[in-house]
């Protein structure tokens, strides 16, 4: 997801010097999304770590996504803050440019890669919940966390590697100085998992509704079941002068109900001792699943929908700018998709854990320490 492209926000385009006429600094270096980035993605993991209920597969997913939203607060947006007081004059050596580019096209690659494992974790746990291990985390699990990883600096890798060193290289901006990579990082970065992720959280939809339309089913059966063999029971009582031998005691023997014959005071009894009814707790356990299930499919459109505000047009003005010579894009449009980009990693926590009770009620406890 590289956002330095040939005239991005670190390209000297944002206007005059500081101090000079007319310099303004722009939102985002004026009010950073550090502090929100950096709390929400530290709870997260400080969360998952000390916390033993939150220790389950999928929050090690997020716990991926709040590393790579971490580092990004941590290591690149600081400088990028910096360059934007500098009215985007890169005053610092190539080499720690070059670095900033890199770690800034990983790791906002690793955030939306990161996106994309979970869908695909969540899509596995939906259409294969037989072989999907909640409790803990397993090798496919771990294979997939580190293919995030290992794809998000391969993406990334050439600008370290000395993409960036062309002769006429300016070194008071700070930018990637190849059109092609340009496409090709956005290709791998956006283009490619955006459809992908479309497509699992659809599928994942779809296998969330059949999911909870069998279970439906299935407890309307139970219920159905209990409701006859509670107002109907197995028991028969007969007149002494109906004169039924123990012999013709049996049709409910013969229907497939276990049960005893015998003579009481004249009146002929059928006991049934290994009857069992449904206990009333499992009716309320299938509602409570479900209930999950339907907040599940209700945050979905949440997340798919903050990723595609987020990130839709600075990669469409990143793109088009690498693409279209002659268009003209202001640089303050620049600057505002590359910090709505930013923000998506704010977002994160909040998407993931605001519709998480146990999250919620872990960071009410730590903010209850420091407030």
């Amino acid at each position: 997801s590289s956002r330095g492209s040939r005239r991005g926000p670190w390209d000297g385009t944002a206007g005059p010097p500081p101090g000079a006429p007319g310099h303004r600094c722009r939102p985002g270096a004026r009010h950073p999304p550090h502090p929100l980035i950096v709390g929400g993605n530290g709870l997260v993991c400080l969360s998952v770590c000390t916390e033993r209920a939150l220790k389950t597969t999928t929050n090690y997913f997020i716990v991926s996504l709040a590393v790579a939203d971490l580092l990004l607060a941590l290591l690149v947006l600081p400088l990028f803050v910096y360059s934007e007081f500098q009215g985007g004059v890169w005053s610092l050596s190539t080499v720690l440019c070059d670095a900033l580019m890199t770690m800034d096209v990983m790791l906002c690659t690793a955030s939306i890669f990161n996106l994309c494992a979970i869908s695909v974790d969540r899509f596995i746990a939906v259409q294969i919940p037989l072989n999907y291990n909640r409790r803990q985390i397993d090798l496919r699990q771990l294979i997939l966390i580190s293919t995030t990883w290992i794809f998000a600096f391969a993406v990334a890798s050439p600008v370290i590697f000395g993409l960036n060193n062309v002769p006429d290289r300016d070194p008071s901006l700070c930018q990637l100085e190849d059109d092609n990579y340009i496409v090709y990082s956005s290709i791998c970065s956006f283009f490619i998992p955006c459809p992908v992720m479309l497509v699992l959280y659809c599928g994942m939809f779809q296998g969330l509704k059949r999911w909870e339309e069998a279970r439906k089913a299935k407890l309307r059966g139970c219920i159905y079941g209990a409701n006859r063999k509670l107002y109907h029971p197995p028991t028969l009582m007969e007149r002494e002068q109906m004169r039924l031998g123990p012999p013709e005691c049996s049709p409910y023997a013969r229907a497939g109900l276990p049960g005893e014959c015998g003579m009481s005071n004249g009146i002929q009894t059928v006991s049934y001792p290994h009857l069992r009814y449904p206990h009333p707790g499992h009716g309320r356990k299938r509602a409570k699943i479900n209930g999950r299930e339907r907040k599940a499919m209700r945050v979905l459109p949440v997340v798919v929908g903050a990723f595609l505000f987020c990130w839709t047009p600075f990669f469409v003005v990143h793109i088009t700018r690498a693409l279209c010579k002659s268009c003209s894009i202001p640089p303050q449009v620049t600057s505002t998709v590359t910090w709505l980009g930013y923000v998506n990693s704010a977002l994160n926590p909040i998407i993931y854990t605001v519709f998480n009770a146990e999250f919620r009620n872990f960071f009410r406890k730590v903010l209850n320490l420091f407030c």
